[in-house]
């Protein structure tokens, strides 16, 4: 196997063979040429479509309405009504002034009023949201009031930390500075105790 054909085989995915324009194939050339390559080399041959595949990836959140995960919850919890708490949550985005990779981790922590969800859905409206172009203090906020406003909880918290490529790898490059934003409603925005529990247990 030739390496142009090693680098082929690694395309792979759920958008691996998905149809690309050739009005999408021709930017990613333009922007090849501008950037001060040849997109005719053999190396670069199939680069427009492996990159125009892989953004459709990285931008699938645009398909999705994150709430639809939040659709099946539980009202048998054992009388349990304190703090659901989901941390160090992995997840990938991109900058929407840049595109650069935002890469980071989420705490996600919500006070039940009279159901709770699986926890594996914080993780998925998370990832819905980061799926786009993004601003960090743009997807806090979404993700918290996608949960609020459909657990309708005691309250919901959410804390990101990442860090952002358009940082770290052009500009003012200064590599492993992290920015955290965080969003509060219901009683962790006006309870005081409740603000400082949840914001300790995660790490805070």
């Amino acid at each position: 196997m030739s390496r142009h054909e090693h680098d082929a085989a690694g395309d792979v995915g759920p958008t691996a063979k998905l149809p690309v324009p050739e009005e999408v194939q021709e930017a990613i050339r333009t922007l090849l040429r501008w950037s001060g390559d040849d997109p005719s080399r053999e190396g670069l041959l199939d680069t427009p479509k492996r990159v125009a595949r892989a953004w459709k990836e990285y931008c699938q959140g645009y398909g999705e309405d994150p709430a639809i995960h939040l659709e099946r919850q539980f009202e048998e919890v054992g009388g349990y009504d304190e703090l659901v708490l989901l941390k160090d949550i992995p997840f990938q985005s991109h900058c929407e002034h840049h595109m650069a990779p935002i890469t980071g981790k989420a705490a996600i922590a919500y006070m039940p009023r009279h159901s709770v969800v699986g926890i594996s859905k914080l993780a998925r409206v998370l990832h819905g949201y980061a799926q786009r172009l993004q601003i960090q203090e743009r997807l806090t906020a979404e993700v918290a009031q996608c949960i609020w406003d459909n657990l309708n909880p005691h309250g919901v918290a959410v804390v990101i930390e990442a860090q952002h490529g358009c940082m770290t790898g052009r500009g003012v490059k200064t590599p492993g500075v992290g920015m955290v934003t965080s969003r509060l409603l219901g009683c962790f925005l006006e309870d005081s105790r409740s603000r400082k529990e949840v914001m300790s247990l995660m790490g805070y």
